[in-house]
């Protein structure tokens, strides 16, 4: 919806309007709508808006509430905004706009720092206490919305993106080495509340930050996946149309709350065409639907609109195919690069910033399928993990998800980054953290609250909002996600492919042929098998001046991967050399300048 920014000095000077105006211009693309700042002494909130729910001036932010002493920055979407209106309405509240940003103050004044406990929907936000100087930051329970924040000489900075953050200047931008190790380790992921550089952080998702007018802070932690309503099902029947209830719901009445008009993104995998399905079952007309597809290399396929063809056909929906060359990819991977809060090693980014550039022409919310695999034991390691008996389930998710065993991410590090098995003693703390006594069941766990996070929701929003394109994810829905958690893993993971109670409620309103087809995967294959100018890149890229100076990577390891680009694939079939390359093309581009 969306970009924030904020600064509170705590050296007793004032925020800079400059500096701010620099942040801002970081966010443009999330917020073309309308700009604005706010002051109050030794805090600055900054403001892009993409206007989604009232679209009116009224709503502009950042947005004051004289009357309760109170200020907001919001970024996000609250899908039961006019439910909490009519209850706070009732209570005596008055309200000057029809939208739900307001919402949020008012609920802030009514319960205080347990207001997130009673929004549903993706949010990320910040809230200045007038009177007493407090400021009130808090984040999703799923982690949809980001909320990156940094500490320098005498202030405290916060923003949706690290580009903002790194605008302000007076950031420590060398490489965090325990985040290094999770970002190559587990492809991408940098759980919170690290980041690649040493001097960023985010807030973790279900997690509220105060800071008092002197600088204490308090961290709550307000909702957990393990405190979930314990459900009880008579029969495996009953437990499916659960499912299906808390997904319609999720759909239908909550993702499609907006005032302007909402599609899909129709990869033609089971997940995107179930929306599609269940809009059409809800009476949603003129649906509109968008489809990616790119050149074939080798045996691989790039695109997948036969499946995707059909869904538009069997639900009426107005179809959009885009099909984007290969020579058109490269051009723009550095513009892509620079659409990443993080480094971003899944193969579908760039995909997703060129689909997002050509809906973003049409329509300003989209419904996407990510989360789906993540809940429900959509991927090809879950059965593995699940099949293997030998050790802790730490022991299983080491063998089949990580990208490379702690000896050869040493082999690769320079001497100084090197350092313990950071990775395996987070995924060992946080598989205890689930509570769960089945392996898999905490393996899905930690997927669906904590890795799913960065990959693939960051991307979705980063790759989405660089273009002014809200993305909004039903199937990770948080009471879909309690629902699905009650239910036993080995009935998740059934049958080919896993995701059975899906594919249950599935039959019989989208295609047979989506249904039982194989997995697939968002299809990028000149970042999977690399030839030709996307090799050349990668080289120059790890061969040039700024990659020797930085000197994350041994070069005998660079060289290996050079040497052979096709040959080396993660566990779950990533390219050890585009790994690289992303991350140092990245550090390029953000911190270097270039």
């Amino acid at each position: 919806m969306c970009g924030i920014a904020g600064e509170l000095r705590l050296d007793g000077t004032l925020p800079d309007l400059g500096r701010m105006d620099a942040m801002l211009a970081r966010l443009e693309r999330r917020g073309p709508d309308h700009v604005g700042s706010w002051s109050d002494g030794p805090l600055m909130f900054g403001h892009r808006r993409l206007s989604i729910i009232d679209l009116s001036a009224r709503a502009h932010q950042p947005m004051v509430d004289a009357g309760l002493g109170l200020a907001l920055v919001f970024n996000g979407a609250i899908y039961n905004y006019r439910d909490l209106r009519h209850e706070l309405a009732g209570r005596g509240y008055q309200f000057f706009t029809e939208g739900d940003s307001e919402v949020i103050l008012k609920a802030y004044a009514e319960w205080g720092e347990r207001c997130p406990e009673r929004l549903d929907g993706m949010f990320a936000f910040a809230i200045r206490e007038l009177g007493t100087g407090r400021l009130f930051l808090a984040r999703d329970r799923m982690g949809i919305k980001p909320l990156y924040h940094a500490d320098g000489d005498g202030f405290f900075r916060f923003a949706s993106n690290t580009q903002a953050l790194l605008a302000g200047g007076g950031i420590d931008t060398r490489p965090d080495p325990v985040a290094l190790h999770h970002q190559f380790t587990l492809h991408g992921v940098v759980p919170a509340p690290r980041t690649v550089m040493s001097g960023v952080r985010k807030l973790p998702p279900a997690t509220s930050l105060t800071i008092g007018p002197d600088g204490e802070r308090r961290e709550r932690t307000y909702w957990r996946l393990r405190d979930r309503p314990r459900l009880e099902f008579g029969s495996e029947a009953e437990a499916v149309e659960a499912t299906h209830e808390a997904l319609r719901a999720a759909v239908a009445r909550r993702r499609t709350v907006a005032d302007v008009p909402v599609g899909v993104l129709l990869s033609g995998g089971l997940d995107s065409s179930l929306l599609v399905g269940l809009l059409h079952e809800a009476g949603e007309e003129d649906l509109r639907t968008f489809s990616i597809g790119f050149e074939d290399v080798g045996e691989e396929a790039g695109s997948e609109f036969e499946y995707s063809d059909a869904v538009a056909e069997r639900f009426g929906t107005r179809h959009r195919r885009i099909h984007i060359p290969n020579e058109e990819v490269l051009p723009r991977l550095p513009e892509a690069v620079d659409a990443m809060s993080e480094p971003m090693f899944g193969q579908d980014a760039v995909a997703f910033y060129l689909l997002a550039e050509r809906v973003s022409r049409e329509v300003k919310v989209v419904l996407s399928g990510q989360g789906a695999d993540e809940v429900f034991g959509g991927y090809f390691w879950y059965p593995q993990i699940a099949g293997d008996t030998e050790g802790t389930a730490a022991d299983r998710l080491a063998r089949y998800y990580f990208d490379r065993e702690h000896d050869e991410y040493l082999t690769m590090v320079a001497e100084g980054l090197g350092g313990p098995d950071h990775t395996r003693a987070w995924v060992e703390r946080e598989l205890a953290e689930t509570g769960e006594d089945d392996p898999v069941a905490a393996v899905l766990a930690l997927d669906a609250t904590r890795l799913v996070v960065d990959d693939p929701v960051k991307r979705v929003d980063n790759m989405t909002m660089a273009w002014g394109l809200e993305a909004r994810v039903p199937f990770l829905d948080h009471r879909l996600v309690e629902t699905a958690a009650e239910l036993p893993a080995e009935l998740r993971l059934r049958g080919d492919g896993g995701k059975y109670p899906l594919k249950a409620m599935a039959r019989g309103l989208v295609p047979d042929s989506v249904i039982d087809r194989p997995k697939g995967y968002f299809p990028m294959p000149a970042l999977k098998y690399v030839r030709g100018g996307f090799l050349e890149y990668m080289r120059d890229t790890l061969n040039s001046a700024a990659a020797y100076r930085r000197g994350v990577f041994r070069r005998d390891y660079i060289d290996m991967l050079l040497d052979a680009p096709e040959s080396h694939h993660t566990r779950i079939q990533g390219s050890k050399l585009w790994h690289a390359a992303l991350f140092e093309a990245w550090f390029q581009r953000h911190v270097d300048g270039g």
